[in-house]
């Protein structure tokens, strides 16, 4: 929970430096409306009959094979809808469920917790865009988690880019699937699936492959606008002009050198509309006792512009960018290194211990601890009537509590208590008065 907490006040902090409102939607959603959105992948959902008989479902991160997708992207399109909200940036912390076998190694749980940030609104092209990889490369470089790499493409030139290969339209769905394997098969693999267990004719999947090995920056943008064949789509052609404007924005936030434009980027959900991205952290040489970690995608998003309107009677147009991420993951690899280490992590935030060398003082103990707590630091005590002096320090020892405060008979004779200083073992006499005022001090560091 400490490295959870910290993880998450971080991304958090992020959300709201970027002047994010923090929602909260419901867990729970209609089936029917689920189903609806996600009819091939509704076996991931988990089912619940309420006692009136209405079907209900978790709200759940839909996994496309090894991609992350959004905790809520459903529920604030809908909470959009309902409100008739025009314009929104908010931020949302919350658990999800999946219904499939757990990877542990992966961080890949039934229950975990992911962390959204989306901006609703219609603004200029590829500005709110910019932001959300912005985000991205700010929490990502905060969680010292090591280098990583954010993949962006665009689904109209994913689309473009079959139409023009060839990909019956009836298929774009299910190669889009297989394209997005690519992480973790090679291509040659790939084109098998498309070929023998998809149907695809082999000139067509070729095709396909000389576009999705392909990644790199600006230059390959602007390489693909003089691609003889797809050049001839307009889809395509917008998706590239809006990120090349994309590129500009990205090179003056100065994150430029951490985003690739990557052919083979697809994600599944069909209600991306325009960029999408995933961000991966990049195999780093493994320390000594070290397993390398391989957690899959750490972000990921995109814009969803036509989502809001599903929810809309009258049909009305919210567009929507947003990113997610997969705190748990970053959990589990955070956990891993720390094992490593031997870090010891403090599993409290204690800041004072309230101790006696001699019997028959708890009720000294007691008002003393009372008055620390009511200046709002944090103390501990143990609970017995007459514990020994060296058993207390001890605790202080193993749990990394910084300071002590010592009351015995001397020092209620003299009026004064002792402040000890648990790593160095210095002791000073302060007058009883004067106690808060010295530990706040302290603590402070002034």
């Amino acid at each position: 929970m400490v490295v959870r907490e910290k993880i998450l006040d971080m991304v958090v902090s992020c959300f709201k430096r970027h002047g994010a409102k923090g929602l909260d939607t419901p867990a729970f959603e209609l089936k029917e409306m689920l189903t609806e959105k996600y009819e091939e992948n509704s076996g991931l959902i988990y089912d619940l009959k309420d006692q009136g008989g209405e079907l209900l479902s978790l709200r759940y991160d839909l996994t496309r094979l090894s991609f992350l997708t959004y905790l809520c992207e459903v529920p604030f399109a809908r909470y959009l809808a309902m409100n008739k909200l025009k314009k929104m940036k908010r931020y949302q912390v919350g658990k999800v469920w999946r219904r499939e076998s757990p990877t542990i190694a992966q961080g890949r749980y039934r229950e975990f917790c992911q962390c959204d940030f989306d901006i609703a609104g219609q603004f200029d092209p590829m500005i709110p865009d910019a932001e959300c990889l912005k985000i991205i490369c700010e929490i990502l470089s905060g969680l010292q988690l090591g280098d990583f790499l954010i993949k962006v493409n665009d689904r109209r030139i994913v689309d473009g880019m079959f139409a023009v290969c060839g990909v019956p339209e009836s298929k774009f769905r299910t190669i889009c699937s297989s394209m997005d394997k690519l992480d973790k098969m090679s291509w040659k693999d790939v084109r098998h699936e498309m070929v023998a267990k998809k149907g695809l004719a082999p000139e067509v999947a070729d095709r396909i492959g000389s576009y999705v090995q392909c990644h790199g920056g600006i230059s390959l943008i602007e390489q693909m606008f003089q691609d003889p064949r797809l050049s001839q789509s307009k889809q395509a052609l917008m998706g590239l002009a809006d990120l090349k404007l994309l590129f500009e924005y990205l090179t003056l936030f100065g994150i430029a050198e951490k985003i690739s434009f990557d052919l083979s980027l697809a994600r599944g959900l069909d209600y991306y509309t325009g960029v999408i991205y995933e961000a991966v952290l990049l195999q780093t040489p493994a320390q000594v006792g070290e397993q390398p970690l391989n957690v899959g995608s750490v972000a990921a998003g995109g814009r969803y512009d036509e989502l809001v309107a599903t929810f809309d009677p009258k049909g009305h147009k919210v567009p929507c960018v947003g990113l997610s991420i997969g705190v748990e993951r970053i959990f589990y690899i955070v956990e891993q290194r720390l094992k490593t280490s031997a870090e010891k992590v403090r599993t409290t935030e204690t800041q004072v211990f309230v101790a006696t060398p001699q019997k028959n003082f708890l009720r000294e103990r007691l008002k003393l601890i009372a008055e620390l707590w009511d200046a709002g630091i944090k103390a501990e005590m143990l609970y017995k009537n007459n514990p020994k002096l060296l058993t207390q320090l001890h605790y202080c020892e193993n749990t990394g509590i910084p300071l002590v405060v010592i009351i015995g008979e001397q020092e209620q004779k003299e009026g004064v208590i002792k402040l000890r200083s648990v790593a160095s073992r210095e002791e000073v006499a302060i007058k009883r008065e004067n106690l808060v005022a010295e530990i706040q001090k302290r603590l402070s560091g002034s």
